[in-house]
């Protein structure tokens, strides 16, 4: 379980290819490393991953073939730099929101709009997941916990608004148009909204029978 508040940029200084899968180094800092052991999982842009190995300040982690395919870790590569969050621990403050580092979808950027102290990205994304955005609503961008802003439905697009602070320990302020970012959902979010679905489902599904039974009688 994550917070969504990243620890900041470290650079990846070792991607080896392997069948169906990358092995890849990240070189963190001595705070980070702190306790840190092979089988704890760690948050690289968002994507919960295993450490397999800790050498000093670098940490080595497997991304498989599914991973790959369905996260921005599919373009790794050396002398990148990813965002870290180790998983919350006992008595840790949480500043954001509830992540578990399970992407669903990688949106992409469709717009950019820089300002004097802020920039917002519009993110386009698949309809199936922006049922479950909802504006003021949290959402979890490469391991980030952030706020929506407006969102536009028939564009299936999506706002957010970085501030300074945001912008300087996260990759956020290097995104341009095309570029890809993981989506996380709030899972609050998705089961109450399935849960209400599914709950409408069931009464129009009992008031059509009752209707039919009065046409009958």
């Amino acid at each position: 379980m994550y917070t969504g508040i990243t620890k900041g940029l470290f650079e990846v200084i070792e991607v080896n290819q392997k069948t169906a899968r990358i092995d890849y180094r990240v070189q963190l800092n001595n705070e980070l490393i702190i306790g840190l052991k092979t089988g704890d999982s760690v948050s690289i842009d968002g994507v919960c991953q295993t450490v397999v190995a800790v050498e000093g300040v670098s940490v080595t982690f497997n991304a498989i073939a599914e991973t790959l395919s369905k996260t921005t870790l599919g373009s790794l590569f050396e002398g990148r730099k990813v965002s870290v969050e180790r998983s919350v621990r006992i008595g840790d403050e949480n500043g954001g929101h509830e992540l578990a580092g399970h992407v669903v979808e990688m949106g992409v950027v469709v717009k950019r709009l820089l300002s004097e102290n802020n920039l917002s990205l519009h993110l386009q994304c698949s309809s199936s997941i922006l049922r479950y955005i909802f504006e003021k609503g949290f959402i979890g961008l490469d391991g980030s916990s952030l706020t929506v802003g407006c969102i536009d439905k028939e564009n299936a697009t999506f706002a957010i608004h970085l501030i300074p602070e945001t912008l300087r320990v996260t990759n956020f302020a290097h995104k341009q148009v095309g570029d890809n970012i993981n989506i996380e959902l709030d899972s609050r979010a998705v089961i109450i909204t399935q849960t209400l679905e599914q709950h409408l489902a069931d009464i129009y599904t009992r008031l059509a029978r009752l209707e039919n039974t009065k046409v009958v009688d």
